[in-house]
């Protein structure tokens, strides 16, 4: 019976290889496969990734989530939070594994598939294990280390976050080649995993740019439409002309000028998960309302908070319950074209981003200093500032917007740096670094 069963298993695996390389028949220098086991709207850098190998002639499959989980996912998170959670932990791997193996054997054979990481769990070992049958090779773009993200809900000695250090570190040298976000994470990479990886740094692409007034006006009048704070208030709001809180465009000749009075336009994006505490802001916010109705001539405040995730209703009750007159706070999904025109619309970025590797810079504060847009994090004193509480957040932001809209001061000084030491794009990096490794390891068909 032994022996039966090990000829059947046989059998299976050549058909299962046959398959796959009947899938894969064809040429396969110019396809590559976009893997992200998350919600691809998520995940700008893959998606600037596929973008690229677009445009050099590749064709390109791009697999995972579109806006929500997968039904099958859904149901295996309701199992886990009432089963044993390291027996449902596991039950869910062992499904994703199938979903995923099912999903990209659809495709056909690619040269190369480029897997984000995290989440590398399960996919990691999947897309190795497809890339061995069908003779193509694995890129893993490193953007953190999943098991330091697990370890934000667990202790570092929890058996699960063990377990996926151990998963990535035996897993990870696996691929034929590897990217990273940083020259950190690189040494990193080397000196502990055995790994050498090419840093691609995050770049801004060509539509993050500084918005020029007009465009401004048009879309400050477009969020009016379902976001009271973009709107003009009292008396203001019946004079003659287009209007908004910022703008107003002249009935004669149709010129957009700034208002004189209007206040500034503070954004924040996020995915509203625990790696982001919007407390500190809230509590920030609270104490600039403070300041304002002492009178230390501060403008008033438009805080502008995109994104979803499933934190967002938390914090949304969160605001409903602050008593705030001077600082109006919305949190808007914004269509894809319209939020890098308001990123080069607005006077501050703030970011929450808290690096669970301390080796990642997040991709949403590239984009805004692509706008030009001053960023209350990193590197002090050049393009912006960094805060440890809310406490600091607050003194900041009445340090840098003291006497707005007026020219000069902090904000200018930040800005101007910013515009001035403008660095390569998305494009520009991208064709330099990805594209002789992707063009120089493409396999024979």
């Amino acid at each position: 019976k032994r022996k039966v069963c090990i000829i059947a298993l046989a059998v299976c695996g050549l058909v299962f290889c046959g398959y796959l390389r009947w899938r894969g028949a064809g040429p396969a220098e110019h396809r590559v496969c976009v893997v992200v086991v998350g919600d691809i709207g998520r995940s700008p850098r893959m998606q600037y990734h596929a973008l690229s190998l677009s445009r050099h002639g590749y064709q390109v499959d791009l697999v995972g989530f579109l806006g929500c989980r997968y039904k099958l996912n859904v149901i295996l998170d309701v199992f886990v939070s009432v089963g044993p959670r390291v027996v449902s932990y596991v039950t869910k791997v062992i499904a994703q594994s199938v979903q995923i193996l099912v999903t990209l054997m659809e495709t056909r054979r690619p040269s190369h598939i480029l897997l984000q990481n995290p989440p590398g769990l399960p996919s990691m070992a999947v897309c190795w294990l497809l890339c061995l049958l069908r003779g193509s090779r694995l890129v893993v773009d490193w953007h953190n280390y999943g098991f330091t993200i697990l370890a934000l809900a667990h202790p570092h000695t929890h058996p699960l976050v063990r377990l996926a250090q151990w998963y990535e570190r035996a897993v990870g040298p696996l691929a034929a080649h590897h990217l990273c976000v940083s020259e950190a994470m690189k040494e990193d990479l080397r000196e502990n995993w055995g790994i050498r990886a090419t840093t691609l740094y995050d770049r801004p692409p060509a539509i993050f740019k500084e918005t020029p007034l007009e465009l401004r006006h048009q879309l400050f009048l477009r969020l009016a439409q379902t976001l009271p704070p973009f709107r003009t208030r009292g008396e203001e709001a019946g004079g003659a002309g287009e209007r908004t809180a910022f703008t107003l465009r002249d009935p004669v000749d149709q010129s957009v000028t700034w208002r004189p009075h209007r206040p500034a336009l503070l954004i924040s994006s996020t995915s509203w998960t625990e790696d982001e505490d919007f407390s500190v802001l809230l509590k920030a916010l609270e104490e600039y309302e403070r300041c304002v109705r002492e009178g230390r001539g501060l403008p008033a405040l438009v805080c502008v908070i995109t994104g979803k995730g499933p934190q967002k209703e938390y914090y949304r009750k969160l605001i409903d319950g602050l008593h705030l007159e001077h600082v109006q706070i919305c949190t808007p999904w914004l269509e894809a074209e319209d939020y890098p025109t308001l990123l080069g619309s607005a006077d501050l970025g703030v970011c929450l981003h808290r690096s669970s590797s301390g080796l990642d810079l997040p991709m949403k504060v590239v984009d805004m200093f692509g706008c030009c847009l001053p960023v209350c994090l990193v590197k002090h004193e050049e393009n912006g500032l960094v805060f440890r509480d809310s406490q600091e957040l607050a003194s900041q932001l009445q340090a840098l917007l003291s006497g707005f809209p007026r020219a000069g001061g902090r904000l200018e000084d930040f800005r101007r740096s910013l515009q001035t030491n403008r660095g390569k794009r998305w494009d520009d990096n991208w064709t330099q670094t990805v594209l002789p490794l992707i063009t120089m390891t493409t396999p024979s068909p």
